[in-house]
């Protein structure tokens, strides 16, 4: 269930019209960490995609790596993305790599997209103090490698609606930006799809539900 957005961003909401916002950047940029706000000022739901694709995978991603490769986590989670495109009032933390896929961009594009863009040596200091496993920065020197990654992606994340450049303020202020900087992005509010929110595994099985 979903809480009445707070009353100082009633009249984003209702222009929003339940249209997803879909948060892109590289890991480390915070974007779990500042969706959890951004949905309560809303009065969205909050979904990380990364616990999606392991919730209908069945496994851990890093598990997902290693059976499958970046090929197969990939297209686990463009299919995960096509179902959550398929919803509405959702602030969605996506995976760094999501833009990497043509796919993907469709499925996004059917909200509004948020590039939460941060300096590489913030995102290395966050990196350091996450025990989080990162598959892809198993590497001999995992700086390089952060700094290769970024080198590839940051003209993809600037296809983005909305840019946001984070200097280490705490997630609530950061979702403060993102609030402060849709209104311009919505000239043209479209309706959103509405369908059942639902996850289905590989087989078709629905997993679980946010209703």
């Amino acid at each position: 269930m979903t809480s009445p957005p707070h009353p100082t961003h009633q009249a984003l909401a209702q222009r929003l019209k339940g249209l997803n916002i879909y948060l892109v950047g590289m890991m480390g940029a915070g974007k779990s960490a500042v969706g959890r706000p951004l949905a309560q000022f809303l009065g969205y739901r909050f979904l990380d995609a990364d616990d999606a694709i392991e919730q209908v995978a069945g496994r851990t991603i890093p598990e997902i790596f290693a059976s499958d490769g970046e090929a197969g986590f990939r297209d686990l989670e463009t299919a995960v993305l096509g179902q959550i495109a398929g919803w509405h009032s959702l602030v969605v933390a996506t995976g760094g790599g999501v833009v990497t896929r043509p796919e993907n961009w469709g499925h996004m594009r059917q909200g509004v997209v948020v590039w939460l863009d941060a300096p590489e040596a913030l995102l290395l200091e966050r990196l350091r103090r996450d025990p989080t496993p990162r598959p892809l920065l198993e590497a001999v020197d995992p700086t390089a490698r952060l700094g290769e990654l970024l080198g590839q992606r940051q003209p993809l994340y600037g296809q983005a609606d909305l840019r946001i450049q984070q200097d280490g303020a705490d997630p609530g202020q950061v979702a403060g930006q993102v609030l402060a900087g849709l209104p311009a992005i919505l000239k043209q509010p479209a309706a959103a799809p509405q369908a059942p929110i639902s996850l289905r595994n590989a087989d078709g099985n629905s997993t679980a539900s946010l209703n």
